[in-house]
């Protein structure tokens, strides 16, 4: 099972395609099977989901090696945890719950890592210095600057298309804060785009 887990980069590609796209009964087959401990049928559900969730981890913490631990983590997790998946959600909504809380989880225990690298990240990318290019570089560059809150609301309601109820369910967070937090990433998007 570890070797399975181990992050190769090119696990994360988009270039890794699978040649038929399985079907529902396909998955729940295979998540069937990996309840009973099946290896094989689980490096299936990992090869079918590795990317979405390694996008999804890449969204949170705009850092490749913090995304590529934090998928690894999520599907240990799942692996450790899929005799608890009853199918009240797809598979997919399960997955990504777990590596959203794998992010929050690494993020809550380097908090005073992740400001450094956060401000280190301010000094190198302030707004003054990326006005002299004159461009914003792209959407991404521009959604890995909002603060973390905002971010991870941004990534899970319009990239991921999930409701205020679900991304405020993944995030620990009320509705009604989600909402607000989906506002000021659109404003401070806005403001971004407006400078540049």
């Amino acid at each position: 099972m570890e070797a399975l887990l181990t992050a190769q980069a090119s696990d994360y590609s988009p270039g890794m395609a699978v040649l038929s796209q399985p079907g529902a009964n396909d998955e729940a087959n295979w998540i069937s099977r990996a309840q009973q401990a099946d290896s094989g049928a689980f490096e299936k559900l990992y090869r079918m989901h590795v990317d979405k969730v390694y996008g999804l981890c890449l969204r949170m913490t705009g850092n490749v090696a913090e995304a590529e631990d934090c998928a690894q983590e999520a599907f240990i997790q799942a692996w450790n945890k899929l005799d608890k998946f009853r199918g009240d959600s797809a598979f997919a909504t399960w997955l990504h719950r777990i590596a959203v809380n794998s992010v929050l989880g690494r993020m809550r225990k380097s908090k005073r890592e992740q400001d450094r690298i956060q401000m280190a990240g301010e000094t190198i990318e302030s707004p003054a210095s990326m006005a002299d290019t004159g461009e914003l570089r792209d959407l991404s560059d521009a959604v890995n600057r909002l603060p973390e809150g905002a971010r991870h609301v941004f990534v899970l309601y319009a990239v991921y298309g999930y409701s205020h109820d679900e991304a405020s369910n993944m995030l620990g967070i009320a509705p009604g804060t989600s909402k607000a937090q989906l506002h000021r990433a659109r404003r401070l998007l806005a403001q971004q785009i407006e400078r540049e």
